[in-house]
């Protein structure tokens, strides 16, 4: 072995590198029914949500507007609230910002005259 290192920008060393080659991808056959069978008989828990819930959730189309509204709210809900909440948005043609204001003012009004 020499004592001098290697230099990775010198001109005067071409590294050979034609023995290395990709190795060919293996992809094994195995059918989805196959590894569902095998999952569901170690009692693998599912990431997917069940089909029924999928079924009964129309997808929505995306809602982008320019309101000044900036800062966002994250809460659960059941599902049938969060549609009757859409539901109201949509028939009403507010976005969903305004919608939420238009609730907590309400909210704030009922609760106004019950003290």
């Amino acid at each position: 072995m020499s004592g001098k290192r290697a230099g990775i920008f010198e001109a005067e060393s071409e590294l050979d590198v034609s023995g290395f080659a990709p190795k060919e991808a293996v992809t094994p056959k195995v059918r989805p029914e196959q590894v569902r069978a095998v999952s569901e008989a170690a009692n693998f828990q599912s990431r997917e949500p069940p089909r029924e819930i999928l079924a009964g959730s129309p997808k929505r189309e995306p809602r982008r507007y320019r309101t000044g509204r900036n800062i966002q709210l994250n809460i659960k809900a059941r599902a049938d609230v969060i549609e009757t909440f859409y539901g109201i948005a949509d028939r009403k043609g507010w976005v969903l910002g305004e919608t939420f204001e238009r609730a907590v003012a309400a909210l704030e009004r009922e609760l106004a005259g019950s003290v």
